[in-house]
């Protein structure tokens, strides 16, 4: 086990990872950096001095070794997911610390799911998978909404995002993803994943205020159909993207995002709202901030927080409302996110 104020993060120079490894640093925890090119890393260091940049590849299970030598834990923000989380989640088990990923591919975190449930549970190691906007935000915002029910028939995830500017991160996890499924769309329906050829349609989505009624992409699938389900006895998962947004995402020229604020945050602004039914009652949680990958820093880092002191429900491979109180834990990002629970 490593010291309890030293996170490994991987991909810490990445759009994601330099949230990362701010909001770390500016909890008191000490980042070791860590990811693929050296140059880049050692770049990053020099502009924050004292910190210590460890070059690790993933078909090198040593140099990820010495990556997290010490670390009490490590925050993997280096995607394609479906190459780096397998790799990085064997060198967490072997280091024997908890593994945390701000993944939003489907598919990858199916895989961690599979692949390592048993494994995991049997070290009593913690693993969190899509600890991020997509997957984990979602997730703990239908377990808030649940409260005392054990199931219901149905889980909304509607994005209100005023557009989207996507990093070179996510084009490129998005283009593994299609491949992965051969170019089909996926949804949750009947318990199960469904893969469909056919367009997804065009619906109108009840937002509240400020953004109110918005056109939307229905069944425009996220990984909260992964995280959700994994612990909710809920069989119809459905998520909803803003046309603006999935317009943003679909164009090729599309610019990156841009900083607007001296914390580096986009301008980009999201609300999301889910609906959870059960019978002929309605439960809604809501959530609003500002730029998607910035949001997924407190995210993470919350969960490694939360992880270190003790405050997880579970062990093994755990999604963010299995591991967490999850009102608790989005009361915890009062700093970062506005908040309104309605039962």
């Amino acid at each position: 086990m490593g010291s309890g104020r030293t996170v490994a993060v991987y991909g810490a120079y990445g759009h994601t990872g330099r949230f990362v490894v701010a909001e770390l640093w500016d909890r008191g925890f000490v980042p070791v950096l860590s990811g693929r090119d050296p140059e880049q890393l050692r770049a990053l260091a020099a502009s924050r001095p004292g910190l210590e940049a460890r070059p690790a590849t993933v078909d090198d299970p040593a140099s990820l070794d010495r990556a997290l030598a010490g670390a009490a834990a490590v925050i993997n923000c280096a995607g394609p997911f479906a190459a780096t989380a397998a790799p990085v989640i064997e060198a967490a088990l072997r280091a024997g610390i908890p593994y945390v990923d701000v993944a939003a591919e489907i598919e990858a975190n199916l895989d961690t799911f599979t692949q390592f449930a048993d494994r995991a549970r049997a070290a009593g190691a913690v693993v969190i998978p899509a600890m991020a906007f997509y997957g984990g935000l979602g997730d703990l915002l239908v377990t808030a909404a649940m409260g005392d029910w054990t199931a219901a028939d149905e889980a909304h995830i509607a994005y209100g995002l005023d557009r989207w500017h996507p990093t070179a991160g996510t084009r490129a996890a998005g283009k593994v993803s299609r491949e992965r499924r051969d170019g089909r769309r996926v949804r949750y329906t009947a318990g199960r994943l469904e893969y469909r050829d056919d367009a997804p349609p065009t619906v109108n989505w009840p937002f509240p205020d400020p953004l109110g009624h918005r056109a939307v992409i229905g069944d425009f699938t996220m990984t909260d159909v992964v995280t959700v389900p994994s612990h909710l006895a809920i069989p119809e998962v459905r998520t909803y993207m803003t046309v603006e947004a999935a317009r943003d995402l679909a164009a090729p020229d599309t610019p990156t995002p841009a900083a607007v604020d001296g914390l580096g945050r986009s301008a980009q602004t999201f609300l999301v709202d889910v609906l959870v039914r059960s019978g002929g009652e309605e439960r809604r949680a809501v959530a609003s901030g500002q730029d998607i990958y910035a949001v997924s820093a407190p995210l993470a880092v919350e969960a490694v927080h939360q992880v270190l002191t003790g405050r997880t429900r579970t062990v093994g491979v755990a999604s963010a409302g299995a591991a967490f109180d999850a009102p608790g834990f989005l009361r915890a990002l009062s700093a970062h996110i506005s908040l309104e629970l309605s039962r």
